[in-house]
């Protein structure tokens, strides 16, 4: 029997976030929004990681109005995000009231599908976001059957713990707590093409037939290609890819030589390669400018196997490589790369995704740098060791958590049950500071204080009718 294989593009979202540190503006993608809104994708990744800091830091925009143009152009394609579960848009754990007002204003502003993760796959940290994605989605699902659905991710990784059992049984808990899709995140490229074919494999054995698996991963490594063919054959329903101007690389397998060798076979996705050229010509120009930025280094869309004994995806290694050139220590970078496996056994080997990565990353760096190992440590590993971001799939080194902790207990229970609700405080003070456009406006300060507050200023300057080569400087009026 014919199984058509679905495509998520990534390139309005993790395409431009892998190689161009996300700095794609919405008015480069607008014209092409018609057209790709016609090719006939299961969704189009277009918000969520790191596109709302960006947004607001980088490329004065607001982030709910990029999803809400997004919305206007994009009428029968599902828009799809990407959240960090407790984390939601940034990098702490917030209160249960903040998510549940992200993933309802995240939907009513146009966002179809939700795929939602915890960088250490406990599943506590991803329930408030998954009941609220169930009650917002579930409305909207019923009145738009492609729309309000919940995706909920599996960050992949290997390790001593992490067997076929493990990743299986965490699918089933997901789909035990309502996920309509399983997607393997494979944020590093680790999945090797035949573990991919047994996983996969594994997986759809195990899970009820109407739950949809979907496929994350990168071409880092040189075998997302590979990847996603072996994962196909095992009966995979979607696979992430990215069209080829931003495509391959540090970024996702591209579209167009998927799309060419599944056409006239079982698995034809149904695309039509001629409605892609047009928008890759598009998307070329796009990546020719933010070449010309100084955002999009070609080094991304180059292959690079260390990834696969390191273990380091290519935000951390751009993240280890900055943090070195500040501290003027650039020649260590061998160094540091040999100390991530050894810290990310220390605590307990985490799967290295945000913010997972950057915590090991940097304390990888410390230790090198300072010349003794958790000599100096960063109050994110210390809270990593003492259960703040969530259950560690495996038992830490006893040694380094006395060192690192000192005497501070480690927690059991999930961390968010610690945070009294947040929400009309932090109305309250965007509110007082004469920020208050909208209610976004309290989730985008929740998410990153400073930076809204930044882009706040600016963007009341502008509205006020202050010079904008003026505003653009920084200097607001009093």
């Amino acid at each position: 029997m014919a199984k058509k294989v679905m495509i998520m593009d990534t390139i309005l979202r993790d395409a431009h976030q892998s190689h161009a540190a996300t700095r794609m503006r919405t008015e480069q993608m607008i014209p092409v929004l018609p057209q790709l809104d016609e090719v006939g994708y299961y969704s189009l990744e277009g918000w969520g990681g790191a596109t709302f800091d960006s947004c607001m830091r980088f490329l004065h925009e607001d982030p709910w109005e990029r999803l809400r143009t997004l919305r206007k152009y994009l009428k029968k394609t599902p828009i799809q995000m990407l959240l960090r579960g407790q984390n939601l848009l940034g990098y702490r754990n917030y209160a249960d009231d903040i998510v549940e007002k992200v993933v309802e204003k995240s939907f009513e502003n146009g966002i179809g599908v939700i795929r939602v993760f915890d960088a250490l796959n406990d599943p506590r940290n991803i329930e408030a976001s998954m009941k609220a994605i169930k009650k917002y989605g579930g409305q909207l699902h019923a009145t738009d059957p492609v729309r309000g659905i919940c995706e909920a991710a599996i960050s992949y990784t290997t390790g001593p713990v992490y067997d076929l059992d493990y990743f299986v049984k965490l699918a089933k808990t997901y789909e035990s707590m309502g996920a309509d899709n399983i997607c393997i995140k494979d944020m590093a490229n680790l999945l090797l093409p035949f573990q991919a074919y047994e996983l996969v494999t594994a997986l759809k054995k195990e899970l009820r037939p109407e739950t949809k698996l979907h496929l994350h991963t990168h071409n880092t490594t040189g075998t997302g290609d590979m990847v996603n063919l072996m994962a196909i054959r095992a009966g995979v329903d979607i696979v992430d890819t990215a069209l080829s101007p931003l495509g391959n690389g540090t970024s996702q397998p591209a579209t167009e030589p998927l799309v060419a060798t599944l056409a006239g076979t079982e698995y034809d996705t149904g695309i039509d390669l001629g409605k892609l050229i047009p928008i890759a010509n598009h998307f070329k120009k796009v990546a020719a400018e933010l070449e010309k930025e100084g955002s999009l280094n070609p080094k991304v869309r180059q292959v690079d196997v260390n990834t696969l004994i390191y273990q380091v995806p290519g935000g951390m290694l751009s993240n280890l490589m900055n943090q070195l050139k500040k501290a003027g220590k650039e020649e260590k970078l061998p160094e540091v790369l040999a100390e991530v496996p050894n810290v990310r056994k220390d605590c307990g080997y985490p799967p290295l995704v945000t913010p997972s990565s950057q915590i090991v990353g940097t304390q990888a760096v410390m230790n090198v740098v300072m010349g003794e190992r958790y000599k100096m440590v960063t109050k994110e590993t210390r809270d990593l060791f003492a259960g703040k971001y969530g259950q560690l799939p495996m038992p830490v080194d006893p040694e380094v958590a006395a060192k690192v902790l000192k005497g501070e207990k480690p927690i059991t229970y999930r961390f968010a049950d610690d945070l009294a609700p947040e929400y009309d405080k932090l109305k309250a003070e965007v509110v007082e500071k004469g920020y208050y456009t909208q209610e976004e406006d309290v989730l985008s300060y929740a998410s990153f204080p400073e930076v809204a507050e930044t882009f706040f200023k600016w963007r009341k300057a502008q509205r006020e009718g202050v010079d904008t080569d003026l505003a653009k400087t920084g200097v607001y009026p009093v």
